[in-house]
């Protein structure tokens, strides 16, 4: 008969008293990956590959700060049942929630606000409730048992998303949905692609049209022919729409609700328009990456191949993440 895979896995630490912030730091560190303690100076999270590397990594400092730790697996946790220590876990992610429910609802008397403070503005609430939504997804990765308090947080932020929206993304006075284009079509935009126009033509390809060919061409004067679609230029069919860039202009137009292209939609937008709109943590990172990829390539075929590589392996990140 096979044994079971060892559930758990242990972190055992002793720490010297001096540097006094190696404490705080693994304190941190353990904080960080959702560990909980059991005992004094062990911490346990689910056996993963990825818990394993992450609990190795953190014995290497303790080690490199003079302490002494060892990592091991446990089928079972003394004087502790499963249960008992997934709601130790659940307790953990719960207080973290209620951290994000609490600064949520902060932010909403702030936009309702009344008398002599004036209310806060749509252009300073959307910032800080993107990185509300950010932490949020912090500690959803670390939910692994699925907290009590998670689905109130999540209900809480949705609601605040929704009503930062302006009248023109939802409702009567939204834009008439676009018409799927005939397939193979010749998508046109200007020359030396970077951002918004290989993003976006990887949107096009992957969600509008699979059978897309683009074309790229120089100045403002250029005067399409009956099969052709501009995108990203001007009197383009699809181009910047108020505070939007391209990108999301084809999402929201071709009516693409995947939620993990609404990470990218944000992340584009802070790279193209550079308003720190959404203040995501992964804009200066991609931002690079497409530097290095302009830079490598003039060719604007070969902006658009390697780009999409990058945008389809983020696309499966946050259509994968927790």
């Amino acid at each position: 008969m096979t044994e079971p895979s060892p559930r758990w896995l242990l972190l055992i630490h002793q720490i010297p008293p001096k540097p006094a912030y190696l404490r705080v730091k693994v304190g941190r560190r353990l904080q960080g990956l959702g560990a909980v303690p059991v005992k004094n100076s062990v911490y346990v999270l689910p056996r993963s590959e990825q818990a394993l590397e992450d609990f190795h990594w953190v014995r290497a400092e303790i080690v490199a700060g003079g302490g002494d730790a060892s990592v091991c697996e446990a089928g079972f946790l003394e004087g502790l049942s499963d249960p008992a220590v997934e709601a130790l876990f659940n307790s953990a992610r719960d207080a973290d929630y209620a951290e994000v429910g609490k600064e949520i609802r902060t932010l909403q008397k702030s936009r309702a606000a009344r008398g002599r403070r004036p209310a806060l503005g749509r252009e300073q609430a959307a910032p800080a409730l993107a990185r509300l939504r950010r932490r949020f997804e912090d500690v959803a990765a670390m939910d692994h048992f699925r907290a009590p308090g998670r689905n109130e947080v999540e209900a809480l932020l949705a609601a605040a998303e929704n009503a930062l929206r302006p009248p023109s993304d939802t409702g009567p006075d939204e834009a008439p949905a676009a018409v799927a284009p005939k397939p193979g079509r010749t998508w046109v935009t200007r020359t030396g692609v970077y951002v918004d126009r290989i993003a976006s033509a990887w949107l096009i390809r992957r969600f509008i049209d699979p059978k897309a060919r683009f074309e790229f061409v120089r100045g403002h004067a250029y005067k399409p022919r009956a099969d052709e679609v501009r995108f990203d230029m001007f009197e383009a069919e699809f181009t910047h729409e108020g505070d939007l860039c391209t990108f999301e202009v084809l999402v929201r137009r071709f009516r693409l609700r995947d939620p993990a292209l609404r990470h990218l939609a944000e992340i584009v937008h802070d790279i193209d328009l550079k308003d720190s709109k959404f203040s995501r943590p992964e804009a200066p990172g991609l931002e690079h990456l497409l530097a290095g990829i302009a830079m490598r390539h003039p060719d604007d075929v070969a902006r658009i191949d390697d780009g999409s590589a990058v945008f389809e392996g983020l696309y499966e990140y946050f259509r994968r993440k927790k």
